[in-house]
Formats: structure tokens, C-alpha cells, sequence
């Protein structure tokens, strides 16, 4: 037997491309995690160019690596792998096109967007789909999309619990939340419609939206469980504030809505299989006879109807932040560290269900943010 040490695996050079609320927890770990070498940062606003990554991470150190405007500067730096946390919701086409772009030139991509290339047949168009799935043919390269939900909270999960039981009639994942304290005004007032009058339709309310942006996690979680799925419906339903009052993102005025409560059903021979349930409150007095949270502001919740049945409750701490701080940073971290997995992966686009179990490094590092 020789005795030569064993060797490690080898450390990724990577990028990251915006520093948001979740690119900045993204970038954090890419600076401390050992089995990384941040190579590039790419940035949108300009103001940001040429901070150091130590900063834009608010670690108080410095890494030499500076943050530059747009996608060329890290096409240029060649890494293994970009960690793409720029915003999708609102700018679908170009997000896509982004990603499209990088994996063309044989750069792996994980990323909390553009969500519906998580699993996007039977959501998007062939059309937008065959672009990417070239690109990542002639690049050799390979992109994994995901995040909490849709997530983890969506996939991972219920398919490790449905693992265990002899049948399975319908699954349930529950997202239930008070959102008064996460900041990300686009999503909050553009996408989610907060503060809007109810006779306004916000864009996550359009006909369609909901289906498509959760149908994503409905027909993969649907794959897994090898249920057919027919169609995939959604309602939901909005209460305006009773008064006005302030939040993270901005201010609610008096009849402006205050909480959303949304499902999204995948059909299977005329009965509800896979069930996408989001609960959302601005105030914890609202909508008292909508379903509560396992822990004060908000947790998640996994529901399967089966032999055995199960209702687990997840709930996401941190030291350094609230429950939506540990949201977000529990969805960066489920793309963060399938970088190895999706560095060694075949060229395409992968999901959940063509990756290995993928586990945290275990490094500890302090927690200073």
C-alpha cells in the first residue's frame, strides 16, 4: 500500500455575477470556502466597479479581486464555474441570454435565476430552451439552477422523505412567511405587487405567471415521484392593509395588499398531486385563519399524503439574520456547493434529480458579516 497522501480535490477558480441579497452571501462563501479561488466579480451597478470583493462581501478584508462592470471581464478570466445571482424575474430573456453567453465558452453556471431553467420542459418554449442546451454541448459545460422555492423546499426534500414511503398520493410544500423585513423592493412591489391597490394586477398575478414559475418545481418534484401530470392550475388571493404602515422595502398605504396567499396545483387523472402553497404576510395580526408559521416570522413546510404520511416543519435560523436572511442564504448555499458536483457533471442542463447528494464542506469560518 503506498503511503503517499491522498490527494484533495482540486480548487475551482470561479466567478461571481451580482452582488444583490443573495450575490453578496454568494460572494461571501466564494472568498472563504477553501475549495474555491475567486477569479472575477461582475457587478451592474456602476457605482460598485472597482470595490474589492472583501468589501462588496462586508468581510473587512481584502482579496485583490475587484469588481468590474458586465459579463466580459469574467468571460475573460475563464473560470471552472460563475455563480449567477443576477436578477431573472424581470429580465427573463436577458438572464437566459447570460447564461447562454457563458456556457458557450465552456464556463460552468449554478445561480438562483434565471429560475425556469431549473427545470424548464413543459414550462418554457423549446424555442428557449434548445439555445442553451447547445451552447452547453459546444461549451462542454454545465448549468444547475435553484434556490429554496422554488428550491430545495420543493425538491430535495419531499423526494428524500417520499424515499420512504410505499405510496404516495399528493405532496404538499408550503412557503409561510412574514416578508415586513426583506428589502428587495423589485421583488416586492414590482414582481409580488405589496402595497398595490387590489384592483391592480401585479406581474406575479397575470395569468399564467404563477403556473410557470412554480411549474417548474411541480413537474420536477412530479418527475421524481414519476406522477403524470395533466395540468397545472393556480388561484390566489390577496387582503389589503388595514392601515398604513412601513416595511424593509418600502411603505404600504391604507387598502394597498398586505398579504398574498397563492397555490400552484399539478393535476394527475383529475386530483391535486403536487401542491405549491405560498403564504405571505407584511404583519404577523393579518389573515389569522391563513395557515402559521412552525416559528415566529416564517418557516416551510412539507406535507405528503401516503403510506407513511408525513408533515415536517423547516425552520431557517441564523446568527447573523433574521428568517429571511437564513432563506436566502440557505438557497445560495444549495448552488454554492454544487459547484464540484456540477464542475464533474456531464454538459447540460442538470436538476436536482441528475445530481449526487451534495453536502456543505464543513469548514467553519466566523461569522462576522
Amino acid at each position: 500500500m503506498s503511503n503517499r497522501p491522498r490527494m484533495g480535490p482540486r480548487v475551482l477558480r470561479v466567478a461571481q455575477v451580482a452582488t444583490g441579497n443573495a450575490g453578496r452571501l454568494a460572494l461571501k462563501q466564494l472568498i472563504l470556502d477553501p475549495r474555491f479561488d475567486l477569479v472575477a466579480v461582475a457587478v451592474s451597478d456602476a457605482e460598485k466597479v472597482g470595490a474589492d470583493a472583501g468589501e462588496l462581501a462586508r468581510l473587512g478584508l481584502s482579496t485583490g479581486v475587484e469588481a468590474a462592470l458586465g459579463l466580459d471581464p469574467v468571460l475573460d478570466a475563464r473560470p471552472d464555474c460563475v455563480v449567477y445571482c443576477a436578477m431573472g424575474d424581470t429580465r427573463l430573456r436577458d438572464a437566459i441570454d447570460d447564461c447562454r453567453r457563458l456556457l458557450a465558452a465552456g464556463i460552468n453556471v449554478v445561480g438562483t435565476a434565471p429560475t425556469p431553467l431549473a427545470y424548464p420542459w413543459g414550462v418554457l418554449p423549446q424555442q428557449w430552451i434548445h439555445p442553451i442546451e447547445q451552447a452547453a454541448l459546444d461549451g462542454g459545460s454545465s448549468l444547475f439552477v435553484s434556490g429554496v422555492d422554488p428550491g430545495f423546499m420543493n425538491d430535495l426534500i419531499p423526494l428524500a422523505l417520499a424515499a420512504t414511503c410505499r405510496t404516495v398520493e399528493q405532496v404538499r410544500c408550503m412557503e409561510i412567511a412574514d416578508y415586513a423585513t426583506y428589502d428587495g423592493s423589485t421583488v416586492m412591489f414590482d414582481v409580488m405587487g405589496f402595497g398595490l391597490p387590489l384592483d391592480e394586477t401585479p406581474m406575479l398575478l397575470r395569468p399564467g405567471i404563477l403556473s410557470s414559475a412554480w411549474g417548474i418545481a411541480v413537474r420536477q418534484l412530479a418527475a421524481g415521484l414519476g406522477i403524470p401530470i395533466d395540468e397545472i392550475v393556480d388561484s390566489h388571493e390577496r387582503i389589503a392593509a388595514p392601515e398604513a404602515f412601513d416595511i424593509a422595502a418600502g411603505h404600504i398605504p391604507k387598502g394597498g395588499a398586505a398579504a398574498l396567499r397563492f397555490e400552484v396545483v399539478g393535476m394527475s387523472r383529475g386530483r391535486p398531486a403536487v401542491v405549491i402553497e405560498h403564504v405571505t404576510r407584511l404583519r404577523d395580526d393579518l389573515c389569522s385563519g391563513w395557515a402559521r408559521p412552525a416559528q415566529p416570522g416564517g418557516s416551510y413546510r412539507v406535507e405528503i399524503v401516503g403510506e407513511p404520511s408525513y408533515m415536517v416543519d423547516i425552520c431557517p435560523t441564523s446568527r447573523e439574520g433574521d428568517h429571511n436572511y437564513a432563506a436566502i442564504l440557505a438557497g445560495v448555499g444549495r448552488v454554492v456547493n454544487a459547484i464540484p458536483a456540477v464542475a464533474a457533471a456531464e454538459p447540460g442542463i442538470l436538476t436536482t434529480l441528475d445530481l449526487p447528494l451534495v453536502a456543505g464542506s464543513g469548514f467553519a469560518v466566523s461569522s462576522g458579516d
